[in-house]
């Protein structure tokens, strides 16, 4: 997680009693067995893919795909969804609200990740992001272009890759304004024609009675009081998907306008609850 984004009013700090931490330690165990397991069949199941299949991976993404949709029931996380992922490769943008987006975007469909490079070095979920084809990029101006060049190679290649083009997580209450950087790849004359780009909005809905805060995860938070506190929780919330139509690269004259029209989109949701919320006071 970048932390680069801060509240001035932090999140109340968790309670969690002989219950709670009953239920962290069996999920915990739960989430953590199901993701070694998979982790172990897809490192076997890539020594016969990666030779015969070179970049594309036409079996490991289904494991990821039911190792997310597990994790997310053992934790007790409800997951609705709106729209339809779209088929075929291409480029996802989203909104980032927490460490669970990980889960919750990888549950409905089959798709790469875009992270920062430090996270290729954290300890397990580095090896996980690796095996599940991760695309590690760093924000310095002189490995834009190489990056941009890998992009495109993946891209090309079929995948389906997800950005977070606010650049860091937020306390999922809001839509920060995107980054066009990554959105440069999308143009590039070898791509834009075909290239379709998704917006996705997740809107996470804290359990009843918690602050609405609850799976937000920013700043300067540790991971693991954080996780500790969403599986101690007795009872979850929920998450909303929603899948925006996408929009054709084509149509677009610079990364800038692709961006802004992206942006839009996932604000949308959010902004319509706000309203709702008016009209009800």
């Amino acid at each position: 997680m970048s932390a680069t984004w801060r509240s001035d009013t932090p999140p109340p700090p968790a309670r969690i009693g002989v219950a709670g931490w009953a239920r962290a330690i069996l999920r915990g165990a739960g989430v953590g067995a199901l993701n070694a397991g998979g982790l172990v069949l897809m490192l076997v199941l890539r020594l016969v893919e990666r030779p015969l299949f070179g970049a594309h991976r036409p079996l490991t993404p289904y494991i990821t795909q039911g190792v997310c949709k597990g994790s997310l029931a053992i934790i007790g996380l409800g997951v609705s969804i709106r729209g339809q992922p779209m088929e075929g490769g291409g480029a996802v943008v989203a909104n980032h609200s927490s460490w669970l987006d990980i889960f919750v975007l990888n549950a409905p469909q089959r798709i790469y990740f875009v992270s920062k490079a430090e996270v290729a070095n954290w300890p397990f979920i580095g090896l996980l992001a690796r095996a599940t084809g991760t695309v590690f990029i760093r924000r310095e101006r002189r490995e834009a272009r190489a990056q941009a060049i890998m992009l495109r190679e993946r891209l090309a290649a079929g995948h389906r890759l997800l950005f977070f083009p606010e650049g860091t997580s937020t306390d999922g209450l809001r839509v920060l304004p995107f980054k066009t950087t990554l959105f440069a790849p999308f143009l590039d004359d070898g791509l834009r024609a075909d290239l379709a780009v998704q917006p996705v909005t997740a809107r996470y809905h804290a359990p009843e009675g918690e602050d609405p805060r609850f799976y937000g995860w920013w700043g300067d938070m540790s991971m693991g009081p954080h996780l500790l506190k969403v599986l101690a929780a007795p009872r979850q919330g929920r998450v909303e998907l929603t899948f925006h139509p996408p929009l054709h690269a084509r149509d677009f004259g610079d990364r800038k306008a692709l961006a802004r029209a992206a942006e839009s989109a996932v604000r949308a949701p959010f902004e319509d609850q706000f309203e709702d919320r008016a009209a009800g006071d």
